[in-house]
């Protein structure tokens, strides 16, 4: 990682990730709605076409299945596609390609053909998208056998494991949150390798295990709390370094996972089911999760919000695990 620390942001330095892995590899190419001349919705490719040429960010059709499929057949032919999805609600468009081909592809043919390819998309509500644009779906991507599901939540992320992702052998969904977009930060300079979770926040009262955008929520949550949290960051659901999480816990006693998907059928249950199985007789109350409601996200504004984790309530999460023990 550089050794700058002069603040960038978070869009930035996904910017930075996809130049440097574009100029240490030329087989790595980008595809996408808009990611060539106009730079993007976001802005996150902003520049990339003019530094690259057209014959590397290329511009698609508003066509997710007929694109993404493109790149996955062009991964197995050598290439190492980022493929743009403009919104994660669309890999409905596009599912098949994702997870009966690039997913299966090493499986199905005894390793003769890999799938070097990253799927980039964000994802997230709190800006009054709607129910088709608002939805956190990354638990049903890492649900298929063969897929890396990456989320990071820092600047030093944003850059790093969407390098990694780049050079993993694997097909990797790389999930964004376009409301860390504008966020800046000192890039770090000895990053964690992909896989790795990050104690973003040492404590000793309660473990609290999150990933993307939630992660300044409960960093504003352990700051309010009368409890003292350990807040861990998870950065990715596959690999899941439970390890982390359970020697956290352990400590502690308490177990409290936070994320914006809907709570039922989530991360969070896998994630309290493997902690309940490894440490029964250790933890002091049982697992809680905070996750929204299982409801589309609506329009409105304020009922968005009220449906959002938020860091009051994790904080109280927090505390009523203390008060239980």
């Amino acid at each position: 990682m550089s050794t700058a620390t002069e603040p960038v942001r978070y869009l930035d330095a996904l910017n930075a990730g996809m130049a440097e892995a574009m100029e240490r590899d030329p087989s790595v190419v980008l595809i996408g709605i808009d990611v060539g001349a106009g730079g993007g919705i976001f802005t996150v490719t902003r520049g990339l076409q003019e530094r690259f040429g057209a014959e590397r960010i290329i511009d698609a059709p508003i066509s997710e299945m007929g694109y993404v499929g493109a790149a996955v057949g062009a991964a197995m032919t050598g290439l190492r596609p980022i493929v743009e999805i403009m919104f994660m609600d669309f890999i409905g468009v596009c599912l098949d390609p994702i997870l009966n081909q690039a997913a299966k592809l090493p499986y199905m043919t005894a390793g003769a053909l890999q799938c070097p390819i990253v799927f980039r998309t964000q994802t997230g509500a709190g800006r009054s998208a709607g129910a088709q644009h608002s939805q956190s779906l990354e638990t049903m991507l890492a649900h298929v056998p063969g897929l890396r599901v990456v989320m990071p939540a820092t600047v030093t992320d944003a850059r790093d494991l969407l390098i990694a992702a780049v050079e993993d052998p694997n097909p990797v969904v790389f999930v964004e949150s376009r409301r860390l977009y504008g966020m800046k930060g000192a890039p770090d300079e000895d990053p964690l390798p992909l896989g790795r979770a990050r104690v973003a926040r040492p404590g000793d009262d309660v473990t609290v295990v999150t990933w993307g955008q939630m992660l300044r929520e409960c960093l504003k949550a352990a700051e309010q709390s009368s409890a003292s949290l350990e807040v861990i960051d998870l950065r990715s659901l596959v690999p899941l370094d439970m390890d982390t999480v359970l020697r956290s816990a352990e400590r502690t006693g308490r177990l409290l996972v936070v994320h914006e998907a809907v709570q039922d059928f989530g991360a969070g249950a896998e994630i309290a089911a493997r902690a309940g199985e490894e440490l029964y007789d250790v933890l002091l109350a049982p697992v809680r999760r905070i996750g929204a409601p299982t409801v589309p996200m609506p329009f409105n504004p304020d009922l968005e919000r009220s449906l959002m984790p938020s860091a009051a309530a994790v904080a109280a999460g927090a505390e009523a695990l203390v008060r239980e023990s």
